[in-house]
This record gives structure tokens, sequence and C-alpha cells, in this order.
């Protein structure tokens, strides 16, 4: 990959930045700045989300014949870091970035048009109903049943940790329709409508006082066959290939950059004369220049119709270990000023202060919040393990 940029990817540069100048309001900004969940809330975006699929670019890492941008690697990662680099906010990364490859892979026409154009408009909103209480790092270990009863699959069970699950009008389900053999082999991946009778939705407060998470119950819910996607008990295979766009196969980098620019700023107006802050932020800021090599060079191998494979998990160790650096690194500068606390939710609703003052009190949230990084998407201990056994062998 040539990474000069072009007198082409310069003119598709100045092109980005003119549309998010257009389209990052104030009122946008703010609402990104003051997030201290892992992802911001679907109305949040939702008109910044219009205005991107009104100009063709709502799936950057879509082909053209299914509606996406069809961009080299090169201009999407100019579109990836010039976004981070003003805080444009996403908009429902279970359909984009996770359900949509999913169903050009293993999806039929029938779900391809059903479910594609809805996800490039902002008509669905999507979550993930993976993880259950007894099922989150070994997911193969899932108890959520789904009997086959002729036109339709009578699901029980209960998933947790379901991000926007209150948001969501679609949900894909790993659901258990075999009981024999391994059992990963007896896994089915399943599309449902949340409004269908017998799913219940519970919130789940995080330590950061977000309502980010919840609980999702499936009481004898009637869910038609024609959301059965792929083969049946051909869940474990999907679940797989989802979870390795949703570590790595997204970039990373440009917005954990972003969030190192705005712990800069922290360090000079708050702790200019410690240099041992300073050097800390240098530390990450190599790590990241590191880690973006190696998107850029995964980027390429999406283009060129690859999957991530196990350099996925590699990312997600280190996106996830510099994020939480830098919540820490905040935490230090702001020391005791970070013990106050606003109870109300979202930030950008209940505060009405001075921008200084919103600032600090969205960093104690946002560093407990951020222990998730851990956990969420696959432990790190997973992620080590996968990393030692696909590309060490051991």
């Amino acid at each position: 990959m040539d990474l000069r940029l072009s007198k082409e990817d310069h003119a598709f540069r100045d092109e980005v930045r003119a549309f998010l100048a257009e389209h990052m309001t104030d009122g946008l900004r703010r609402a990104m700045e003051l997030n201290t969940c892992f992802i911001n809330e679907p109305p949040v975006a939702l008109a910044f989300h219009k205005a991107l699929h009104a100009k063709g670019w709502a799936a950057p890492n879509w082909p053209e014949e299914f509606g996406g941008t069809g961009w080299s690697p090169v201009q999407r990662y100019i579109y990836e870091s010039e976004s981070a680099r003003v805080g444009a906010p996403t908009f429902n990364d279970q359909g984009i970035k996770h359900i949509g490859p999913i169903l050009m892979k293993y999806g039929t026409k029938e779900h391809q048009d059903a479910y594609l154009p809805r996800i490039l408009s902002g008509e669905d909103v999507w979550c993930q109903g993976y993880s259950e209480p007894g099922a989150g790092s070994d997911l193969a270990s899932l108890k959520t049943r789904a009997v086959d009863e002729g036109d339709h699959y009578l699901v029980t069970g209960q998933k947790i940790w379901t991000t926007h699950a209150h948001f969501a009008n679609r949900i894909y389900v790993l659901v258990r329709t075999n009981t024999e053999g391994r059992k990963q082999e007896g896994i089915s991946f399943l599309i449902m409508d949340m409004d269908l009778p017998g799913i219940i939705v519970r919130p789940i407060d995080g330590s950061g006082g977000d309502h980010e998470f919840n609980e999702v119950f499936f009481e004898d819910v009637r869910a038609p066959k024609s959301g059965l996607v792929g083969e049946e008990n051909q869940g474990w295979e999907i679940a797989k290939y989802l979870l390795e766009y949703e570590r790595g196969g997204n970039p990373q980098a440009a917005r954990v950059r972003a969030r190192l620019s705005s712990v800069a700023r922290l360090i000079k107006r708050y702790a200019d004369d410690d240099p041992s802050l300073t050097l800390r932020l240098a530390e990450v800021g190599t790590d990241i220049d590191a880690m973006e090599m190696l998107e850029l060079t995964l980027l390429s191998d999406l283009q060129s119709g690859k999957n991530p494979g196990a350099v996925s998990s590699l990312l997600k160790l280190r996106w996830s270990a510099m994020q939480q650096q830098l919540a820490e690194l905040a935490l230090d500068i702001a020391g005791e000023d970070a013990l106050r606390w606003e109870s109300g939710r979202p930030l950008y609703e209940s505060l009405q202060l001075p921008p200084d003052t919103e600032e600090m009190l969205g960093i104690g949230p946002r560093y407990l919040n951020y222990r998730g990084y851990s956990i969420l998407g696959g432990t790190s201990e997973i992620q080590t393990s996968i990393l030692a056994k696909q590309l060490l062998g051991l």
C-alpha cells in the first residue's frame, strides 16, 4: 500500500472536511464531547447519518453493489481519520458494521433486499443477542433455545449486555437448535423483530451511571423461520465471522488519537508542569502510530475480500488498553475534581454549565465505563488465547 496521498486523495480529503464542517453542528459536537458511553446513542447520530446516506457515504465498509461507497483503503482511512478528528458520531454499528456484512455473505437475496436498504437509510436500529448470564467468554455454552414448530421457532431464554436494545427494532440472536454433539455445532443465527410478543427488555445501568446495556428475555417467542440466516446449526461459523469484524474490522486508531488530543488539552490546561503525565501521553501516542499501520494493512486486506482473521484480536487488545490508559490519565489530571458526580443522563441533556466544568464531570463516568473495554467484544484473556493458537500455533 502506498501511504502517500495522491492529488485525488487530497481532493477527497477536502470534500470530507467540507461535509463534516457543514453537518457537525455545535449541538452535535457538544453531545459527542459529553458522551461517556462506549457508543453514542442512536438518536444523537440520526440526522448526521441521514446526511451521510443522502451523500452515499452511510456505509464506508460496504461494496458498491450493496449500496456502499466502494472506497479504496486510503479513502476509507481519510474518512475515518477526519471524522474522528472532529468527533463525528456513528449510527448503529450493529447494523452497518456487523449484521450488514453478515447478510452480504450468509443472507438470502430476500434478507438482503429486506434489510440492507433500511440499514443504510437509518430506518432500522439493530442490537446483538450473543452473551448470556452463563455464556460470555464461553459463548458456545449459550442456552437460549429455538425449538422447530413448523413455520416458526419457539424461542426461550435470556441475553445480557445487549447494547442499545432499548432503541432497537431488530435483533440478531444466537440460539441453540440442537443439543447433541459438540456445543458449537448446535447453534443457529436468527433475526427477529423486537416487537414480537414475549420479548422483554430490562435496563442495566453501568458503573458510570449510563444506560447503554440491557437484559433481553425471550418468553415463548414465535420467531418466523424466515429469520434464519445461513443453514440451521451454522450459527457458530457466522458468529466467529462477525466477531472478527467487531474486534478488528473497524478502524479505531483515529478515534483513539482523538481521545489522545483531548487528554493532551487537559494536560496543557491543568498539569503542564508535570512531565510524567506528558511522558505517559507520548507512550500512548507511539502505540497509536503502530496500531494505525496495522489497521491500514488490514483495510487493504478487507478491500481485497479477505476477512480480518486473528489480527482482529491483536487490534482489540491494543485499542482497548489504550482507551483505558487515556481514561486513567485524564482521571489523574483531574484529581479530586473527578469525584464530582452528575447523576442525570445523558450529560448533554442534564448539564447546562461552562464547557470546562462539563468536561470535568465526564471524566469519572468515562473512566468507570471504559474499564469494560477489557471484557466487551471478547475478554482480553480470550484475545490472547486466540493469538496464541492462530498466530503462534501454541
